[in-house]
């Protein structure tokens, strides 16, 4: 099942749900240890859960920044597919592109962008707009 963001007046392609849940699941594993919505309760919260509220872009987009910040510290071949079970590789496995270098760098969506670049883009919308993010 394909997943998007969406404002009031625009749709950001994203990619599979278990690919934005990997996304996820990279930064609870690496980030977090386990404490989830305590140390990034905007991205882990409520954004994770489908919906990323107008008053909380501006925390969500700070949240954001350090996450993409943190993750570059890790390679490539540290993504977690699935923290329920580490075993899981994802569909193309370690055939990733040469510019991939670290973990901030690593989530493309399906059309080919930096995710993390897609959900400010899609957070500037939303804030233009004065709505919600909302995935689904």
């Amino acid at each position: 099942m394909a997943i998007h963001l969406f404002t009031e007046t625009l749709v950001f392609e994203i990619g599979t749900s278990d690919f934005f849940m990997s996304f996820f699941d990279t930064i609870d594993f690496h980030l977090t240890k386990g404490i989830l919505a305590r140390k990034y309760p905007i991205v882990l919260g409520e954004f994770q859960q489908g919906k990323l509220k107008y008053e909380n872009l501006d925390k969500g987009e700070r949240e954001l920044k350090l996450i993409q910040n943190k993750l570059s510290k890790f390679k490539p071949s540290e993504m977690i597919w699935d923290k329920h079970d580490l075993n899981k590789k994802p569909p193309w496995g370690n055939n990733i592109s040469s510019e991939i270098t670290n973990l901030s760098n690593y989530f493309v969506t399906s059309d080919g962008k930096n995710l993390f670049d897609v959900i400010y883009r899609a957070i500037n919308q939303a804030k233009s707009e004065k709505c919600d993010l909302t995935i689904k």
